[in-house]
Order: structure tokens, then sequence, then C-alpha cells
């Protein structure tokens, strides 16, 4: 690595500090021809007593052993002492005064390839140096004949991405990645990645937000596996990530814009395990709904044990609710039951009466990076608030796991699951297509605006 020199410009001194100087030499001046007078007298008087005494020679004997004395004992203390006082630390830089406006920063992630060499690493920061961006925290990806270094970056306001980009293919880098950055980045690695284990280990549910959270921007897609097939293998090609999924099947990543490295696959197939290990699990989590004039309900997460209650409310519905619900035909309504209580693909909501009756569903389905709200009602309990108490429990469940949108699905006659998600205040967009409505609520800010998915809420009167 080569080595830069610095220089630092002293601030020249003031009209009081040079009268002070001027006094300084004058009086140093003073001192050193007293001295000079001191000595030749001292000399002029040694010299008399040499040449007049009696005992000259021994005197000038005895001064020159001891001086050689003196220059003895000056080496041995040298020898035994190197080290002197320490010069003094240069004077601190004096603190910004009030006048002075703080830079204004913004946090970067940069994702780089370099060479496997010494001082490759130290080429890039001192580029990014040059470019006055701090490194906060720094991960490297070993691969065979290079390695992957990942930063998150703090650099000035004004410092553009690809001047950014710029300073690090300066460096030797290559396959250079950049990308702004918040505050939620601002977390150690490790206790981010626990983190994320530990909801996985209370949520199967949680499972594809996890790896969301751990990569990225990626897509999770999960294919059911078949009766008697072998498990899949797990394999890394680049951008794609093929894993065994819990239960069966395969769970596939792709992040076109970045490709996987080993760590990355390493760490996304133990979380995976994990999974694996623990089996199907939903937590154990209630709130009380109120409707007046009826029974007091209760609103939990529902799972693969309330088969037979989903089951038994599909047939107390009737044919139009059914078909509101799934937009196909009645009868393969019972197919979907199993899927829709898997908590591996999203969270469902059941409201069971007194007497263990359930009288709605509602299924959050994880999609990308959005999910899908879906609500179904029995029809002796519609219109009491039912279907807009899920929708905002459903909604801030999404909150909480991450996802910025929700879309509900529905056809264009169905008003009521419209002025449902309308009631949520939050900004909505419409897409019509063939007598489909696709309804989408934006969850980014206002998630806020939403109450936790598992307070006591009154229903309609």
């Amino acid at each position: 690595m080569s080595e830069s020199s610095v220089t630092t410009r002293t601030p020249a001194p003031s009209r009081a500090e040079r009268r002070r100087a001027r006094r300084d030499r004058w009086r140093h001046a003073t001192v050193e021809l007293a001295a000079v007078f001191t000595a030749v007298a001292t000399a002029d008087l040694v010299a008399n007593v040499v040449v007049h005494g009696h005992d000259g020679p021994v005197l000038l004997v005895a001064s020159a052993v001891a001086l050689m004395a003196a220059a003895g004992f000056q080496a041995w203390w040298a020898h035994r002492h190197p080290h002197g006082a320490p010069p003094p630390l240069p004077a601190a830089p004096p603190p910004p005064t009030a006048d002075q406006a703080p830079v204004e920063t913004r946090l970067w992630r940069v994702r780089c390839t370099v060479s496997d060499s010494p001082g490759s690493l130290a080429a890039i920061c001192t580029a990014l140096a040059e470019v006055r961006a701090s490194i906060i925290s720094l991960q490297t990806h070993p691969l065979p004949d290079a390695t992957v270094d990942e930063f998150l970056l703090r650099a000035p306001a004004t410092l553009l991405r690809a001047a950014l980009t710029e300073a690090v293919a300066a460096a030797g880098a290559r396959e250079i990645w950049t990308d702004p950055a918040d505050a939620h980045d601002l977390v150690d690695v490790p206790a981010h990645v626990l983190g994320l284990a530990t909801r996985t280990a209370l949520d199967a549910a949680e499972l594809p937000v996890a790896l969301r959270q751990l990569f990225g921007r990626l897509t999770v897609r999960q294919f059911p596996g078949r009766r008697g097939e072998q498990p899949a293998v797990p394999s890394l090609d680049g951008h794609l990530m093929r894993l065994a999924a819990p239960g069966g099947g395969q769970i596939e990543l792709s992040r076109p814009h970045l490709p996987f490295t080993p760590t990355e696959f390493a760490r996304a197939k133990a979380l995976v395990e994990l999974d694996a290990v623990l089996g199907p699990r939903v937590p154990k989590v209630a709130a009380r709904l109120r409707v007046p004039e009826r029974d007091e309900l209760t609103v939990r997460r529902a799972d693969p044990g309330d088969r037979t209650a989903a089951l038994a409310m599909h047939r107390r519905c009737s044919t139009e609710t059914l078909r509101r619900r799934y937009h196909g035909p009645v009868a393969d309504a019972q197919r979907y039951v199993d899927h829709l209580l898997d908590p591996r693909h999203g969270q469902t909501l059941a409201v069971e009466t007194r007497d263990g009756e359930l009288v709605a569903l509602a299924h959050l389905l994880w999609d990308d990076d959005s999910a899908e709200l879906a609500v179904l009602v029995e029809d002796a309990w519609q219109r009491h608030g039912l279907g807009l108490d899920l929708l905002r429990r459903m909604a801030a469940l999404a909150a909480e796991a991450g996802v910025a949108t929700v879309y509900a699905v529905t056809q264009a006659a169905n008003t009521a699951l419209i002025g449902a998600m309308q009631r949520l205040d939050i900004p909505l967009d419409y897409q019509v297509d063939e007598g489909t409505l696709v309804i989408t609520a934006h969850l980014s800010g206002a998630a806020e605006q939403l109450p936790s998915p598992w307070t006591t809420l009154p229903g309609r009167p």
C-alpha cells in the first residue's frame, strides 16, 4: 500500500505573539552573552593558578581525570535510560463554532469484489477516505479466488452514486453494487441474524419474511413437493438459490441485481434447517372482540388443527359468499383449506365463538415483496364489522413483518370489501381487469395509524 504525505498548515501568529517572540530572543541573547563572559573569566582564573601555582601539573591531571569520569558517567546513564521525556502532544483542534453547520450525510451500502491479495482492502479504504466516506461496518464474503466486501458507509450528501462507484472502481474493485441505506441497516450483523432466527423459531410464517430481511430485495417462491418425491438438494447458482422446503418441496430465492455468495447460502440454509427441525408452529396469541347483541368473540392465530372447524364454517356459508372469497367454483373451496392453514405460506386469523365454532377467517399470504389479504365471514355474522376488524389486524401484521404493500383481489361488485378497505384510512390504488378488481394498500408511513393486531376492539354497533 502506498504511503501518502500529509502537510499540516500552521496558522499565522498574531501581533501580540510576534512581540512576545522578540522579547524572548533578546532575553536569550543576553543570557548567552553573560555565559560567555563568565566562561572567559573562569578560564583566566584557572590559567593563572596553573602557571603561578606550585601544583599546576597535578591540578591539570586531576581535571582531566574528572572530565573523563564525567564523560563515562554520562555515557552509562544514556545507555541505561535511552528514552527521554515524551514530546508534548499536539494541540487539539478547536471545537466547531456555532456558525459552522454540521455536514449533511447519508448512508450507503456498497458491495464489491476485490482480489485476494495483500493491500487490496487497504486500497479500497483509502479510496473511500479520499471521498470522505466513513466506514461504519464491513462484512467479508470469501470466494475461491477473490473476496466480496460489503460496506455500510456514511458519506456527505453531496457525494453522488456515480462518484462513489468511480472511486471504488479506481481502487481495483469490480462487480460494484451501491444502494442507499437507512437507519435500519445500523445493526450488528450477528445480532440481526439471531433476531431473525428467534422470530422464525416462534412462528413458522416468519421464514419468508426473515429471508427477505436477511438478504434485502429478492423473490421468494415455494414449490410444493409430490408424495414420495425425494427432498430437494440445496444448490447455489449465482443469482439463484434453491433450498429444501420444510415439509417437502423446494424454496427458491432469486436476486437478479446481486449474486449470492457462499456465506449467504450457508446462512439461508441454516435458517431453513432450523425451521424444518422445529416443525409447524403458531404462536398462542389472541384478543377479544365485542359485538353488540351477540356473543363475545375471540380473534386468534389459526393453525392446521382448525381444519375441521374451517370446513364446517364453509358448509354454513352461502354459495355467493364462497364465490366472492375464492373467485371460482364453490366445490374447489374445500381444497384450499390445507394450504391456507399452513403457517409457512402466511398468517391466518380465526374468529371463534364461546362454543368453539369459527365464524370468520382472514388470510395474509406472502407474495414476493407484498402480501395478499383475503377475508371470509359467515353469512350469519356479516354486517357486524368483523371484516373491517380483520383487515386492520392483518394490515398491522403485515406492517410488523416489514411488508410495504398489501392487496386484495375481488370482484368490482363486492362493495362490502371495497368499503372496508377504504375505511382503513391507508393510501389505496385500484386496478380493474375484466371485472376483477385489485386494491393495493400502501403501508409505508401508515403503520403508526394501525392498532396493534392483538388489541381488543369493539365491533360495529
